[in-house]
């Protein structure tokens, strides 16, 4: 009775043995492990590490724009989206344009290429216009962007007079999608109120073709009793020469 059961013993260890070295239980490898989550959001960083967004990236810290994109994109569910102009970009504006623009003016410069919404290129295509983005005016109105698709999935974007392509999705995932633009979109309300240059000065020279007389010419003075004297000393001066040619 106990060699039988030793017997079993031995048998079961066998197969226990067997199934070990199988080799369906060689092929089972262990499952790969979870890739590690993602850090937060830090927009300045994406368009760092993209390269060629100084200026952007300086106006997004100064105006303090960038906080409010990362607290949005790590905690909305809508996620964001950013429109982001190049250094050439910026370097193509008018001399002074930038400096010209009060504090606040600045921050809805930014604003106006931030989308309280995430967009991928594909529904940009089709987006029903104009794209509420952060800006606000003077009087609190609200602005947006306008978005077309064309030819290749290629999309265009346009504010005001200033129509672009967005050549690059330097992020296009959600939460955040940033995109390349390599023109400035500046909001209409600050186009209409930059400054225009002062009106020609008045002309200030006499003559001129125009016939026109300034204000440093001088009225003629009326004829005085002095100078019809002197007219008639003149006229009896040459009547009495003529009658003494006569005599002579």
């Amino acid at each position: 009775m106990a060699s039988c059961t030793s017997l079993s013993l031995i048998l079961l260890s066998i197969t226990q043995l067997l199934s070990l070295l199988s080799p369906q239980a060689q092929a089972q490898t262990p499952s790969a492990p979870a890739p590690a989550p993602s850090g937060p959001i830090n927009i300045t960083g994406i368009l760092d590490q993209a390269g060629g967004y100084g200026t952007f990236i300086r106006l997004l810290t100064e105006t303090q724009v960038a906080t409010q994109i990362n607290n949005q994109a790590n905690t909305s569910t809508e996620g964001m989206t950013v429109i982001a102009p190049t250094d050439n970009a910026f370097n193509n504006l008018p001399a002074g344009t930038l400096n010209k623009l009060t504090d606040n003016q600045q921050v809805q410069l930014v604003l106006n290429h931030v989308l309280p919404k995430y967009y991928s290129l594909t529904s940009l295509q089709t987006v029903s216009n104009p794209v509420r983005t952060q800006a606000t005016g003077q009087e609190g109105g609200v602005f947006g962007l306008n978005f077309t698709g064309s030819q290749g999935n290629q999309v265009n974007v346009s504010c005001g007079a200033v129509e672009t392509q967005i050549y690059n999705a330097v992020r296009p995932g959600f939460p955040l999608a940033v995109y390349q633009v390599d023109k400035v979109l500046i909001p209409q309300f600050l186009s209409a109120t930059a400054p225009t240059a002062p009106p020609p000065a008045a002309n200030t020279t006499s003559g001129g073709s125009n016939g026109t007389k300034t204000t440093d010419e001088k009225p003629a003075s009326p004829p005085n009793a002095s100078g019809r004297i002197n007219v008639g000393l003149g006229l009896v001066g040459g009547v009495s020469l003529f009658c003494m040619g006569l005599l002579s």
